[in-house]
């Protein structure tokens, strides 16, 4: 066996992924449904769905948008609500937006919650959504500090779950098949945490699920207990199991992509799409080269029901 301690991704299996789709800014929050994968498209103002091929299309387009304080709107985490209103987040108004394919408006305010800008979020169900914030201004070069997840109610009511403690910059964030339990990725303490959740969508018992040997940043779930998470600084996406062992990894060429965000989608949700880029914090630049890319890999285990 290979020293894993040195190289924690020794005994992992190496996967290869194929390049589907290209022409993005940053391209981030990867989801599967409705037979189809969708992301922001964060630079370029939009959610964009993509066909088989690779061709996308846009859904949300939120250059539309007036901001209401003047900031970028820069789309994050989306999920749906029972409805089928499209909800998303906009990192810098710190708000969650709400589409029903005409329009664009308000489903919760997070400015009185949020430190800095909002990021990933999760939907559940009930249309009760989880939202991550960075906690600090990160574009304007300010120092980490924790910050507490936010919840949204169904009715667009929210609060801090401040009872958990701080998060160290999570980012992404998902919720079991079963409902019972929520993970999110702490990026600047290089972990996976795992919560609890009960049937009213309270969360406790907060606790490490893997170290990570890098940043994690995006994450999706399949129904063999592993979490896939984006590390654009390895540069890889890596599956890891409770406790922190890696048991596949799909490596990328630093000068061609770094991966923030992955799902698992497909028929039978056994393809993994990854998104990639190279200009993540300077927006301009992002939208000069659109070198943000989409590239997939079959895997073994599917994703089955979990969120997103």
């Amino acid at each position: 066996m290979a020293d894993t301690a040195a190289d924690p991704f020794a005994d992992a299996r190496v996967l290869t992924a194929r390049r589907l789709s290209g022409g993005y800014t940053w391209a981030e929050c990867p989801r599967w449904h409705d037979g189809a994968l969708w992301l922001s498209d964060m630079y370029a103002h939009r959610i964009v769905r993509l066909d088989d091929d690779g061709t996308p299309h846009t859904v949300v387009d939120l250059s539309l948008r007036t901001s209401a304080d003047g900031t970028e709107v820069i789309p994050g985490g989306f999920g749906w609500l029972p409805d089928g209103r499209l909800i998303v987040t906009s990192m810098h108004e710190r708000l969650v937006l709400a589409f029903d394919g005409e329009r664009l408006t308000e489903h919760a305010d997070l400015r009185p919650l949020a430190s800095g800008p909002v990021n990933d979020m999760v939907v559940d169900g009930d249309g009760r959504a989880y939202v991550t914030q960075l906690g600090f201004e990160l574009f304007q070069g300010e120092e980490p500090r924790d910050s507490p997840l936010l919840a949204v109610e169904p009715d667009g009511t929210a609060h801090a779950l401040t009872d958990l403690g701080g998060m160290s910059g999570a980012n992404g964030i998902a919720i079991t098949a079963d409902g019972r339990r929520v993970l999110t990725a702490e990026a600047f303490a290089n972990r996976i945490t795992v919560l609890d959740r009960d049937e009213h969508g309270r969360l406790d018992n907060r606790r490490v699920f893997a170290p990570t040997p890098s940043l994690p940043d995006g994450i999706c779930l399949d129904d063999d207990g592993g979490v896939w998470a984006g590390m654009p600084g390895v540069p890889a996406v890596a599956r890891f199991t409770e406790g922190g062992t890696v048991t596949d990894l799909v490596p990328f060429d630093a000068t061609q992509a770094l991966p923030p965000a992955c799902v698992l989608g497909g028929t039978d949700r056994r393809t993994l799409y990854i998104c990639a880029g190279l200009d993540v914090l300077d927006w301009q630049e992002s939208r000069r080269n659109r070198r943000g890319t989409i590239w997939q890999v079959p895997v073994q285990a599917t994703g089955g029901a979990n969120r997103p």
